[in-house]
């Protein structure tokens, strides 16, 4: 069969556009939609997408204010509701990703995420119901300071709480924070603690975090996202999709520690297994695609 790759495609949703790509070269009805974490874009998945689209039709998708889509203004729970400016929430993205599948995507369909995107991916399954073939998580976010996550005995941080809150809702101290940390050094040594074995950390990475980075609304679904102070837990999700759950897990993540991910594998009869890749930190597709790829595929092809 011809390849067929598509690139730089937009999908209007509402008043947004909304950018999304697909790499499918063989003849297949088994649908993947690879959905990425925090400040990343569809291109995330450079090393994973070709791969996976050689055995199945492979999708991924900005989510709204990332990448190439667009980047409206947030909107957070005490401001006055206006026009062209949402809450950047998992109710918003799981939605996105409802209604690009419905709209996009003919057949039922695997969901992939990383970080944030396996609770927009766990989110986005209790919608789909049946709809939803399955679900692989790469190391996703535990939220770990969501209120319902603070300890009722840290007296410290119940005190410094309300301020923290206070302090980065004013759009001033969030765009600040935001424009000191979209430079290429930064975006660098960020990467360096994520990706401990310092394994494919190149200037395409490098500027595949940056380059969406200097748009102009950029720092807004950055304001959005650290005011999530009460969102969905994975954990809330967990018994509310239909579909299997599977875990993959960069073994060294230095922020959602493997510790609680088997926690999860014990205390959770939906998640069916978990991989745990070597050496490997917040984004094992990337740092380590090879065995990323392998273990998406070998999970697909035995649970289809």
């Amino acid at each position: 069969m011809k390849i067929l790759e598509k690139s730089n495609n937009f999908w209007k949703w509402g008043n947004w556009n909304i950018s999304w790509s697909k790499y499918s070269d063989c003849e297949s009805n088994q649908n993947i939609l690879l959905i990425h974490g925090f400040g990343a874009s569809k291109n995330h998945w450079r090393n994973n997408q070709k791969i996976l689209g050689s055995k199945f039709n492979c999708y991924s998708i900005d989510l709204l204010g990332f990448g190439e889509s667009s980047q409206p203004y947030a909107l957070l729970d005490y401001e006055k509701d206006q026009e062209n400016r949402v809450k950047y929430c998992f109710d918003l993205w799981g939605k996105q990703i409802v209604e690009f599948c419905n709209q996009n995507i003919n057949g039922p369909i695997y969901l992939v995420g990383n970080s944030i995107g396996g609770i927009i991916a766990l989110r986005a399954a209790q919608i789909l119901e049946s709809n939803c073939q399955g679900l692989i998580l790469l190391n996703c976010a535990q939220r770990l300071m969501d209120d319902k996550r603070i300890k009722k005995n840290d007296v410290l941080m119940q005190l410094f709480r309300p301020v923290l809150k206070t302090i980065v809702r004013q759009r001033i101290i969030s765009n600040t924070l935001f424009r000191r940390a979209a430079n290429k050094t930064i975006i660098e040594k960020i990467l360096r603690k994520a990706y401990p074995s310092g394994k494919n950390i190149d200037n395409e990475l490098i500027d595949i975090l940056y380059k969406p980075s200097q748009r102009e609304n950029s720092p807004e679904a950055f304001r959005g996202f650290i005011n999530l102070f009460d969102d969905y837990l994975a954990t809330e999700l967990f018994d509310k999709v239909e579909c299997d759950i599977h875990l993959i897990w960069g073994e060294k993540d230095p922020w959602e520690p493997l510790a609680e991910a088997k926690a999860w594998k014990k205390n959770y009869k939906k998640i069916k297994s978990l991989f745990v890749i070597n050496d490997a930190g917040h984004c094992p597709h990337d740092e380590n695609p090879e065995e990323t790829n392998s273990l998406i595929l070998k999970i697909i092809q035995e649970t289809k």
